[in-house]
């Protein structure tokens, strides 16, 4: 079976692939079509000084469906695309000339390991570039103000330029000890 992906009303993603399952079971055509997924990754940002995690979309607007649906004279090809039609929200396969294009094994790969680093390791959305004003909120440089010189969202810091004693310190903080100026 390939992977494909499907434009849909971008926002409703998630009720449209439990519309869509919910559909294909109806018509018995869940071994066409067994998976439909909205690719996403966690983030951890920082709102109103409280860290969270959400689930971010790495496609709005699109679906990844896996199914059996490459010879184009099946019978069940037909059902499934026109049971798929029927879902409101639901757009058409991505291709061209109105042929389903499916995705590589090393486009889905890529897509299902990011997804699985996801969920493991929570990317931080740490809203700073290099060269931003920040100020220092806690630690012990409380009250300084410098500029960002380096971002790991990987990690959580940031490394920002101080002045002490006239000299230009790098510093290297938590995302949420410093805040834009």
């Amino acid at each position: 079976m390939k992977w494909y992906f499907v434009r849909c009303q971008s926002g409703r993603e998630d009720s449209i692939a439990r519309n869509a399952m919910t559909r294909l079971k109806i018509a018995g055509l869940v071994d066409v079509v067994p998976q439909i997924l909205v690719p996403f990754e966690r983030v951890t940002d920082l709102k109103n000084g409280k860290k969270r995690t959400v689930n971010r979309k790495l496609y709005p607007g699109y679906l990844m469906i896996q199914a059996d649906i490459d010879d184009e004279e099946d019978v069940r090809t037909h059902k499934v695309r026109g049971t798929l039609r029927q879902v409101n929200g639901m757009r058409e396969f991505l291709g061209s000339r109105g042929e389903a294009t499916a995705l590589t094994e090393s486009e889905v790969s890529a897509i299902l390991s990011r997804m699985s680093d996801a969920e493991a390791r929570p990317q931080v959305n740490i809203g700073m570039q290099k060269g931003d004003l920040v100020k220092i909120k806690s630690g012990a440089f409380d009250g300084f103000d410098g500029a960002v010189d380096e971002v790991n969202p990987d990690k959580g810091t940031v490394k920002v330029i101080v002045t002490i004693f006239g000299r230009p310190t790098p510093v290297e903080l938590e995302y949420w000890e410093v805040e834009a100026v």
